[in-house]
This record gives C-alpha cells, structure tokens and sequence, in this order.
C-alpha cells in the first residue's frame, strides 16, 4: 500500500485552558483536530496508526482515523474490530471532542501501564474517526455555534445521517435475504464524498460493534432507525432487537445522568428516555431513511448504535471536562462490547485452510422451564471473514448455531453464552467437511436466505455511474478492490 507520510504541526498548550493529559479542553479546529491526532499517534506508535479515508470531506479537509491496536495496521485472526464515529452532522460537535479525549486516554493509560486499558487494547482493533463531517463543523462555528441547523449538512447541503443507500426498505419489502444487502442497492442519487468514504471503510474491515455519536438529546438510540410502514414513528424491532438494547443500556448505564431518572429531559422535566433505561428504538423516537446506523446493520456485520450525547448541540467550552467524566466510561466499556457472544474460525477440514464467506445462523433455544426451550431462529446471519474467522454478538442464553458454506457440508453446535466480562469471547469453531459433489446452499429458517457467492460483491451503481468503484467485501470469497488504485486508504 502506498503511503502518505505527513507532518502535522503540533500545537502548544494556552496557559490557563484546561488540560486532559496532553489534549486541552477546547473546540479542536479541524488544524487542531489534526495535529491531536498526531500527537496521540506520536506518544504511542507501537499501538496506533494514524490514517485517511479514501476520500476528503467536499472542501477537500482529509477525514482522519486514529487506530489502537497491539499490531496496528493488520487484522489479527480471531481479534474483533470496532469503531466509533463522530460528528456526522457538523454542528453537533460534543462527540468529536469525546473521540479526541478517548484516543489520548488509551494512549496515556497504556503507557502507565493500565492493566485493563492493555488488554483492552491487545484484543481489540480500535477504529477511531472524530470527524465525518469537518466542512459541517467549521460552518458551525462561523455561525456562532449557536443555531439547531447550521452547519448540520455537509458542504453540498446534504445530511450525511440520510445519504446512506435505504437497506431498511429492502428488509420491509420483503428481501430474501436478511444480510449484507448492498448487493440489492440500486441508487439514483450520487453518495456524498464523506458517504462513500464511510461506506468502503465499513464494508473493507470486519467490524463488530460501532458507535455513531450525536447531539440534541440524551439517549442510546438502536435499530431500527427507520418505521416498518407509513407512520413517522413506531416500534421497529430487528431480528437482534435483545443484543441491541443490550448494547445500548452499556453506554447509558454507565452515564451518570443517561439513565437517571431524575435527569430532566430536553423539552420538559420528565425525561421519558431515562425511565426506557436510557435507551429508545429508533424508529420509536422518529424514523431516519437512510441512515448510517441501519446500514452498518444490514450491509455488514457491524452492529452500530447511536447515541445522543445532550441537549446542546454545541457545548460550552466550560462544560468539556465534565462531559468527558461523564461518557469516558460509558466509552470504555462499550469497546468491551465487541467481546460479547462467540468467536472462532470456520475451516475446511482436509486442509485447515480458514473459509471465506461461510454463513453463521443462530437459533435461541435458551430454556424457558424445566422441560421447555425456545426455538427462535435471529433471521440475520452474520459471515466469515478473510481467514474463516467470524464474531456473533448474542446476549447470554443458550442457542444452536449453524454454518454452512458453498461446498461443504452444513454442521451445527450448541453452545452457552455467559453475562459479559472485560475477557475475551467463548471460542466456538467448526471444521467443515467438503462435498463430494457441490450443491447450493439451503436456507437455515424461515425465510433465512444464504447468499450465493457471486453476491457477496457488487458494483455500486449511481447516477455518475462510478464503473471502477467496486465495493469489496471482507466477508468474499474472491479479493476484488474497491477501486484500481490500491492507495485508497492512505496512511500518515
């Protein structure tokens, strides 16, 4: 891969700004923001890696992302991914100021020598990207920071939070399939720069879990984003609907005022979403066509959740030490998240050689009584990545998972999944026994299809027609790129 190596110029600390370790508490400008990031990256080079996304935000500001891992740069079978993303819509700044503290933090605390911090960081591949939206930031500023909507779309006027392709209509128009959905997405607009950046580093990495922070409430939010039907809103529930208020009651229940219930809302006293435990159903609060969060969902194996950091959009620089108390073990521990249900790695058994593309069905057969089980199939199968490895987030229970592959003879194992715990994920394996002859790929549940191998990659049609942007899938068989120029990623 080729690289850019870049010098960004390091900032001195005002005398008298309060200080988190070697970060103040000041709205970073993007400059700022930059030079942050490289500092971070400075202290702390065994365990990060500082790099770009393949495209810049519509004003040509580079969309930084600060990585924390034991072996930065490579994925570690077996090690899951997450990310966090902040600052979609340019004027809610809080989260972007919250990601730049997190990255300082793991950094200082690894260095002190952080029995938790280092673990953490040993088993997990960090993905951290303060700003989607830079040229959305700097017109909220310009403006005084101050207005509900200035500054919230990007610098064509487009709000990033519904630019995404809508997998959530294909799941209601009833898709045979219930994963990875790109390859039914047909679009008749043009992504934005800052989109379709985010979307090949989503569908390029095999991440877990995800956290998308925003402004003007305080809550958890969960998918579904978007309403099942014409009503604005309504109780969305996806197959995982239980991992992901599990998810989201992490970070809320770790808040301090998130889920207390004494915590005034936004609009009136009664704080409606601390008496949910902190936490609503999307399309509960309001529907969101097109929205990062639903996409991560249903376009990868990523399960996003976003969450609404306050009232204010934009915060007083006075209140940036406090919010930073408040969320920094809300944030911690939602990275522990990634570790939650099973891992392993799915191998063919005559040579061992890990399985691209393997599909991973879960069926919930968690006693009930003495002599009863459930027997609930979770109608969203997740998928082996490059070297056969895979992750399934499962709340604690006891179910029977089921794999099958192109080729190989389908096998099923049950399995226990405990409370979760700052350790790593129960290993469950498979080694699959190939076909004499090879058949298709039969449907695991009702209405559970298995997708061909053909369809785990597909060009990603516009209105420009983009013919040499393929969007390639960790989860396939085949290594197509994204596009010809292998120096789509660019690392500084």
């Amino acid at each position: 891969m080729l690289t850019h190596n870049l010098i960004i110029p390091l900032l001195t600390v005002s005398i008298g700004v309060l200080v988190h370790g070697d970060v103040e508490f000041v709205h970073h400008n993007n400059t700022m923001l930059a030079s942050v990031l490289q500092k971070v990256h400075n202290r702390c080079p065994d365990i990060s890696r500082l790099y770009t996304l393949s495209e810049t935000s519509v004003s040509g500001v580079p969309l930084y992302v600060l990585e924390f891992s034991d072996v930065p740069g490579k994925h570690q079978l077996m090690e899951p991914e997450m990310k966090y993303i902040g600052n979609m819509h340019g004027n809610e700044v809080l989260g972007r100021e919250l990601l730049l503290h997190l990255a300082n933090y793991l950094c200082n605390a690894y260095l002190a020598g952080d029995k938790e911090i280092i673990k953490l960081i040993h088993n997990t591949r960090i993905h951290i990207l303060p700003s989607m939206n830079p040229d959305g930031w700097q017109t909220a500023t310009d403006n005084g920071g101050d207005d509900y909507l200035i500054g919230r779309n990007n610098a064509n006027d487009v709000d990033l939070n519904r630019d995404f392709p809508d997998l959530d209509r294909l799941v209601f128009s009833g898709a045979r399939d219930n994963n990875h959905l790109m390859k039914n997405a047909k679009l008749d607009y043009t992504l934005q720069p800052e989109t379709e950046a985010v979307i090949k580093m989503i569908m390029d990495s095999p991440f877990v879990v995800s956290a998308n922070l925003h402004g003007g409430d305080l809550v958890a939010n969960y998918p579904y984003d978007e309403s099942n039907g014409n009503s604005e809103t309504g109780y969305s529930s996806s197959p995982d609907d239980a991992t992901f208020r599990s998810l989201a009651l992490t970070y809320a229940g770790n808040h301090p005022r998130m889920s207390n219930v004494n915590t005034p809302g936004c609009e009136s006293n009664e704080n409606q979403f601390a008496k949910q435990g902190g936490i609503t159903n999307g399309a509960a609060w309001y529907s969101v066509p097109g929205g990062m969060q639903d996409f991560n969902y249903l376009g990868s194996n990523d399960f996003e959740i976003t969450i609404e950091l306050g009232c204010e959009k934009y915060p007083p620089t006075e209140s940036l030490k406090q919010e930073w108390e408040d969320n920094k073990k809300s944030l911690i521990e939602f990275i522990w998240t990634a570790h939650m249900g099973i891992k392993g790695v799915i191998r063919n058994s005559a040579t061992g050689v890990g399985i691209h593309g393997a599909v991973i069905h879960v069926r919930n057969v968690t006693r009930t009584g003495k002599y009863t089980r459930r027997d609930q199939d979770i109608d969203h199968d997740v998928t082996s990545a490059r070297g056969g490895d895979y992750w399934r987030l499962i709340p604690p229970g006891e179910y029977q998972i089921i794999v099958q592959a192109k080729g190989f003879e389908p096998q099923a194992k049950l399995v226990s999944v405990s409370e979760p715990s700052h350790e790593t994920a129960p290993i469950l394996d498979f080694e699959l026994q190939p076909l004499a002859e090879e058949t298709e790929l039969q449907p695991l549940g009702e209405d559970t299809g298995v997708p061909a191998e053909e369809d785990f990659y597909q060009d990603l049609q516009t209105q420009q027609n983009i013919e040499d942007m393929m969007y390639y899938n960790n989860y396939a068989d085949k290594m197509e790129e994204f596009n010809p120029n292998p120096d789509y990623y660019s690392t500084i």
